[in-house]
């Protein structure tokens, strides 16, 4: 990790201040590296994550199996992993809607009419959980009042640049400077 300020004690307080989110969030172990630039004269405040690659999504054949009922137009499915079950629900809610979802049972859906495919279901996708918590380090850091914001984040690097005044091209070039630095 590195914070880059022009005032030492600063950059030494901002990577206290970094270090003191990641682990509130439990999100050490995901982060391979950061970089930080924050120049409080600027104003401006740009920070660039590279996550840990992260685990494999999650289908629904991976924690459940279902059978189909043709003659009644329904699908019956089993959830095996207990975990999964409310990412399940809300996966058919979202999907199918409410009013044809039924759980008669703690492991046992039934779909109505269905029109889902199982077989390509994703239930939980581990990378997109990952991004959204370092989207929420990245608001705890930035300074309060940082409401002007340019997402600059790429499929591999999370990052923005930010200030309380207009973006500055070259803040922006900046911190596309370092997503390529850590992309390396």
């Amino acid at each position: 990790m590195s914070v880059e300020c022009y005032d030492s004690k600063g950059a030494e307080v901002y990577d206290l201040i970094i270090k003191q989110i990641i682990q509130d969030l439990q999100i050490t172990r995901a982060i391979k590296d950061i970089k930080a630039f924050i120049d409080p004269r600027g104003p401006v405040c740009i920070i660039a994550i590279k996550p840990n690659k992260a685990q494999k999504h999650i289908l629904f054949n991976d924690i459940g199996n279902y059978n189909v009922k043709k003659e009644d137009n329904q699908i019956q499915l089993f959830v095996l992993d207990e975990n999964y079950l409310p990412n399940v629900l809300n996966k058919l809610w979202d999907l199918e809607g409410r009013e044809k979802i039924q759980q008669p049972g703690r492991y046992e859906i039934i779909i109505n009419n269905p029109t889902i495919d199982l077989d390509n279901l994703v239930i939980d996708d581990p990378s997109q959980n990952l991004r959204r918590k370092l989207y929420d380090a990245i608001f705890r850091i930035i300074p309060e009042g940082f409401n002007v914001i340019q997402d600059i984040s790429n499929d591999d690097i999370v990052a923005i640049v930010s200030t309380d005044e207009l973006l500055n091209e070259d803040w922006i070039k900046k911190g596309h400077n370092m997503v390529k630095e850590l992309e390396i």
